[in-house]
C-alpha cells in the first residue's frame, strides 16, 4: 500500500456538496451510497457543474456520505440527493497512490498513525477526496487524499 503518512496540516475550504447519504455500517453502506450516486449524475450535470467526487463519514453513528463537489449552489439537486455548504476546516491530510480497493486498510493505518501521535480530532466528518478519475486513470495510479478533522 502507498500511503504517506506524514499528515500534513491544511485547511479545507468551504465546499458546494452534493450527496447521497447513507447511515449503518460503513463498509457495507458505501458502496450502495456510490451506486445511487453515480446512477444520479446525469441528471445533476444537467444542472450543476461537477469538479470532482468526494465522500464524508462520521462515526458514531455511523454516516457515509458519496458525493460531489459541484462548483456553485445548484438551484435543483436529483430526487434521493441532498446539497448542503460543507464548512471545511483544519484537517490533517494523508495521501494513498492505489486502487480503491486499498482504501479500507488505509483508513486504518490512518486512524493508527492518528492515535499514536496524539493528533487531536474535532467532532466532524472525515473527508476521501478522489483526486485523479477511474475512468482516466490506472488502477495503480489513483490518488486518493484521506483528510482527518484536526482540532
Amino acid at each position: 500500500m502507498n500511503l504517506t503518512e506524514s499528515g500534513d496540516i491544511v485547511q479545507w475550504p468551504e465546499t458546494h456538496y452534493v450527496f447521497v447519504e447513507k447511515t449503518g455500517v460503513i463498509p457495507r453502506i458505501a458502496p450502495e451510497a456510490w451506486e445511487v450516486a453515480i446512477g444520479l449524475v446525469p441528471q445533476l450535470a444537467e444542472k450543476s457543474q461537477i469538479s470532482w467526487r468526494m465522500s464524508l463519514y462520521k462515526m458514531p453513528p455511523s454516516t457515509y456520505r458519496a458525493g460531489f463537489v459541484v462548483a456553485e449552489k445548484p438551484n435543483m439537486v436529483p430526487a434521493g440527493m441532498q446539497y448542503e455548504l460543507f464548512g471545511g476546516g483544519k484537517y490533517s491530510r494523508f495521501v494513498l497512490t492505489g486502487p480503491y480497493s486499498d482504501l479500507p486498510a488505509a483508513t486504518r493505518r490512518v486512524f493508527e498513525i492518528v492515535a499514536q501521535r496524539g493528533i487531536a480530532t474535532r467532532d466532524d466528518f472525515c473527508i476521501e477526496s478522489y483526486v485523479s478519475d477511474p475512468r482516466s486513470r490506472p488502477e495503480e495510479k489513483l490518488i486518493t487524499e484521506i483528510l482527518i478533522p484536526t482540532a
